[in-house]
């Protein structure tokens, strides 16, 4: 089935009895190529570009509970490509490319958005800092233009430009940043996948990784074993549980990182704006709720919801940086685990010691950003046994030799600083 506006008017005109599934529902064969582990967006991806860029369709891809069920539909939906340290700076920059032609790809509305994103700065320290980033991010082919404060106003009137604590000295422009319908991400990707051939296996939950000999050969789930020449770890906050199973201990912690949507409104905020010193970021989705978040709820979780301190916390800064926040009536919050690197920076690397193992995680505030490019980079990873050269340094071994370690805030190589 393909999207036009054609068929759209067909199926209206004749009461949408044409639709069909967007994906096959899978039963789990004996035996795949290739098994990933994790029906979200950076599992689906991985699983699309492996069919899409190689040729690889005997795949299948697990997910214990529904696919999109975890982080990709639990974030504040923010895109961009606005990252300073080398490493960083390249991937995002590719994912970015990637998104912009990702409906036509998948000939799915995700409804990607660049409406921009305003980092806001509060210091002539912090002006240099962006300065540079800026810099940075020209260099690399991305857009970024430095505003004084006269140039924030005339792009975000409704701030509090006057605060006591951080008055608003400026922001640095990313205008391609924005955000895209995070549940479309992962139904496009699934459906792309089903389309060429890769099983989508729901309600499917791994409970074990098959080595014999420091080879893998496949899994024990909740469904039967599934035997598999490949396999890759893509399931975000619960990355150590799983790399347990295969006995490896992953350099991440688990944290809950929580979002918060209003009432629908009428248009107010054009931009993504962020707001560092009280960390706090927000935008306005198509449907008229304001999206926003803050900091993570610094203490080790697998659960996908927060607590009280943090929630007033972000609604503190919130009020500071724009007052007529405070109208708008909550509807609903929600928490997604992030697993957290020491560095912040996320691997994308084969396991020591296992052959056929595979791990994507660590990505921190950072996922849903990088789902096309984190997909691309895995499936090159798993097809070639090569890093494909967006994701050279996000190497595992990083963080036990201190090479090449991407401390993209600049507040140290250890947990609880990220």
């Amino acid at each position: 089935m393909r999207f036009s506006g054609w068929k759209v008017i067909k199926e209206g005109l004749s009461g949408n009895k044409g639709w069909g599934a967007h994906w096959r529902d899978a039963q789990p064969k004996p035996e795949y190529d290739a098994i990933i582990i994790g029906g979200g967006g950076h599992g689906l991806s991985t699983a699309y570009y492996l069919a899409k860029n190689h040729g690889l369709t005997n795949i299948a891809v697990v997910e214990k509970g529904y696919l999109g069920g975890g982080n990709v539909g639990r974030n504040t939906t923010i895109v961009r490509a606005n990252y300073f340290l080398q490493g960083n700076s390249e991937f995002y920059s590719h994912s970015l490319k990637l998104w912009e032609g990702l409906e036509e790809d998948l000939n799915y509305n995700v409804m990607h958005s660049q409406r921009g994103l305003i980092n806001l700065f509060h210091s002539d320290g912090q002006r240099d800092a962006f300065a540079r980033r800026g810099n940075m991010m020209v260099n690399q082919g991305d857009d970024a233009i430095l505003l004084d404060r006269e140039g924030v106003r005339k792009h975000l009137p409704y701030l509090d430009f006057e605060q006591t604590r951080f008055p608003i000295f400026g922001g640095l422009y990313h205008p391609r940043g924005g955000t895209a319908r995070h549940d479309a991400v992962a139904w496009g990707y699934a459906r792309g996948a089903s389309d060429r051939g890769v099983d989508l296996i729901q309600n499917c939950e791994v409970t074990d990784i098959d080595i014999e000999g420091g080879v893998v050969k496949g899994v024990q789930t909740t469904r039967g074993p599934i035997k598999a020449k490949k396999v890759g770890i893509v399931v975000a906050g619960r990355s150590g549980q799983v790399a347990a199973m295969a006995g490896r201990r992953l350099p991440i912690e688990s944290h809950v990182l929580q979002a918060f949507v209003t009432e629908g409104l009428k248009p107010v905020i054009d931009h993504v704006v962020s707001f560092g010193m009280g960390h706090f970021y927000i935008s306005q989705s198509d449907k008229g709720g304001l999206v926003f978040g803050g900091d993570l709820d610094f203490y080790a979780s697998y659960a996908q919801r927060g607590n009280l301190p943090m929630k007033e916390h972000v609604m503190d800064a919130g009020m500071t940086l724009m007052p007529m926040i405070g109208k708008a009536k909550v509807l609903r919050s929600w928490g997604g685990i992030m697993d957290m690197t020491p560095d912040g920076s996320p691997f994308i690397d084969k396991m020591d010691g296992v052959d056929g193992l595979f791990i994507d995680c660590g990505w921190n505030y950072g996922g849903f950003k990088a789902v096309p490019a984190s997909g691309w980079c895995m499936a090159h990873l798993m097809a070639t046994d090569t890093h494909h050269e967006a994701a050279a340094k996000f190497r595992l071994d990083r963080t036990r030799t201190g090479v090449n370690i991407l401390d993209e805030e600049g507040t140290g190589s250890q947990h609880n600083l990220h």
